[in-house]
């Protein structure tokens, strides 16, 4: 890692599974922190989402970038000795297991700060560490329907749905780096450590703040941000068009051939466009539909009206300002070929060969931080042999 990195030298040791977790440790890494990332012997089982490719997938990938695998077997003895030194030594410590759960083994936050008491510790759960659901499992599409959030995000025949991605792990990773990273800064300035506990309950619900706000305001139903706003299809794919402001919708009008609508006592001001909105969307889409995509979207941005073609992965990858600007890096992932990596926003782009590009294989580094503890060839052997720890071979790692 780079010594010019913010977190250079912090050391963190990574517990927690899945995507919420593993992005906050991800993006420690990115920053320059030490990541060791003690998974099961049997993997994390968020190398598991969806298709694997030998003993990844894309949010394994995605999620674990920059880290070292060490993979261990807590129920052994020497495995859960081996995971206690690692957290006296830690800086940092994420984990995501239910409430309970690493009391058992003597690794929860009131165990190590006997032994560590600046550590900065990071609980994630699902519903938080007290409360009647406390103890039920929680994923990130039971969070989308428990919180409300597909309430808001219906088909138009009214069947509430999710959003097609893990977007609340996603962003409870992002809120429980934004907590974590303040902690350190007060570690390092006053000498506290801290518990941090969040969830996926939390996350999700300052996620929606704006919504939730408005549900009390006005109502259950779902209200447009303005009018006209919404996904309109064009001859020869979607487009969104975003024309709520006056001088927007009578740029819109001008294109479309309807000028005299931005005068029309119906349709003339943001008041007026809500009250309405199921006269205006339907006459408008009507006409969308006789423009081929790339016309609406020539003249829209011609007319600085807001508007975005609806494209796919391909399209983004491809296109020139996205190449111009290093919004994607391509990097080369032993499994898996060569994957695509945003950006960090704020941060440097990725280069090929960077360390913190690499996303490890199952106990990949296992090895390499049983030597720096002290331990020998023949007792990581040893370890390996009755399974207490998995030991990729290097050979295996490059295939």
């Amino acid at each position: 890692m780079s010594d010019d990195l913010a977190f250079s030298g912090l050391k963190v040791l990574d517990f927690s599974q899945g995507v919420a977790g593993p992005h906050c440790g991800m993006l420690l890494a990115q920053h320059g922190a030490a990541v060791t990332k003690l998974e099961p012997i049997d993997g994390d089982w968020g190398r598991r989402i969806g298709r694997q490719y030998g003993d990844n997938c894309a949010y394994g990938a995605a999620f674990n970038r920059g880290k070292r695998s060490l993979a261990l077997n807590l129920k052994d003895p020497d495995g859960l000795a081996i995971a206690k030194r690692l957290a006296r030594e830690a800086d940092v410590i994420l984990e995501n297991y239910r409430p309970g759960v690493l009391k058992k083994f003597g690794l929860d936050y009131e165990s190590v700060i006997q032994e560590n008491p600046t550590v900065v510790f990071l609980s994630i759960t699902g519903f938080g560490q007290t409360g009647p659901k406390s103890k039920l499992p929680a994923t990130d599409s039971v969070m989308q329907a428990f919180s409300g959030l597909m309430s808001v995000n219906k088909e138009s025949n009214g069947m509430p749905m999710r959003v097609g991605m893990l977007a609340i792990d996603v962003s409870t990773g992002l809120y429980a780096f934004q907590a974590v990273a303040p902690a350190i800064y007060r570690r390092a300035m006053q000498g506290k450590g801290q518990h941090i506990t969040t969830s996926l309950m939390e996350s999700v619900g300052a996620f929606q703040a704006a919504k939730m706000i408005e549900f009390v305001l006005e109502g259950p139903e779902v209200q447009s941000p303005g009018v006209p706003v919404g996904t309109f299809q064009g001859k020869d794919g979607f487009i969104n068009i975003n024309g709520r402001r006056d001088s927007h919708f009578e740029a819109l009008c001008k294109f479309i051939g309807k000028p005299e609508w931005a005068a029309d006592a119906r349709f003339a001001t943001v008041e007026a466009r809500f009250e309405h909105e199921a006269e205006l969307m339907p006459m408008l889409r009507e006409i969308v539909a006789n423009y081929t995509v790339a016309d609406l979207n020539n003249a829209l941005n011609e007319a600085d009206v807001l508007n975005g073609p609806v494209n796919d992965y391909g399209n983004y990858f491809e296109d020139p300002h996205v190449k111009e600007v290093d919004a994607i890096s391509w990097i080369e992932q032993s499994g898996l070929g060569r994957i695509p990596s945003p950006s960090l926003p704020g941060h440097p782009p990725l280069r090929p060969g960077e360390a913190r590009g690499h996303t490890p294989h199952l106990g990949e580094h296992s090895r390499e931080v049983l030597h720096e503890l002290g331990y020998g060839d023949g007792e990581i052997d040893g370890l390996r042999d009755r399974g207490a720890v998995t030991v990729l071979h290097r050979a295996e790692a490059a295939d």
